[in-house]
This record gives C-alpha cells, sequence and structure tokens, in this order.
C-alpha cells in the first residue's frame, strides 16, 4: 500500500486507479486537484468513478470523510466539474476545427 490508500476516505482500489493516471501522492492529487483527477479518472481509468470518488478525493486533501464534503460542498463540486468538463468540449471543437 502507498501513500494514496494511507489517506482518509481512500483505499487500495482507489489508489490503483489514481496511480494509473499518474497520481502516486497527496501532493501529486493537490497538484492536479480532485475535480481535474476525477475527469482524468473517467477518461482514461478502466474503472468508471463515481461522484463519491470525487468527494472522497476532496476529503482526502482536506482530512474529511467524503459524506462531510457531499453535504457541504456537493453543488460547488459539481458546477466545477460541468465547467470543467464545458470547458474540454470546447476546446476538443476548436482542434477540430483548426485540423479541417
Amino acid at each position: 500500500m502507498g501513500e494514496i490508500a494511507n489517506l482518509k476516505g481512500l483505499g487500495p482500489k482507489s489508489e490503483k486507479c489514481l496511480n494509473d493516471i499518474g497520481i502516486k501522492t497527496r501532493s501529486d492529487l493537490e497538484s492536479i486537484g480532485p475535480v481535474k483527477a476525477f475527469v482524468k479518472l473517467r477518461n482514461e481509468c478502466y474503472v468508471k468513478p463515481s461522484l463519491n470518488f470525487l468527494y472522497a478525493m476532496v476529503g482526502a486533501i482536506e482530512g474529511k470523510h467524503w459524506t462531510k464534503i457531499a453535504q457541504s460542498e456537493k453543488g460547488r463540486l459539481l458546477l466545477e466539474l460541468d465547467g470543467y468538463q464545458e470547458l474540454e468540449k470546447l476546446l476538443k471543437a476548436e482542434l477540430i476545427d483548426s485540423k479541417t
């Protein structure tokens, strides 16, 4: 078990998924941020994460249980996730347009 699995709310399965996308330490998770990590997990990991995984990553950084995060920050996280995904769509569309 590595550093990620020792964070509150994350275990060996979460660690494996995060390691698969290049996140191996708490510092890595903090640097990329939980929302961007969640999007990378959705795009690159063989297991598609639930929103609880997003809340667990935030909780791991803040040292809180994921249910506390879900109660207090759910709206903000969902808006941030939606904004990030919308930006990704726009950038992909722009890239496609520039190639044609």
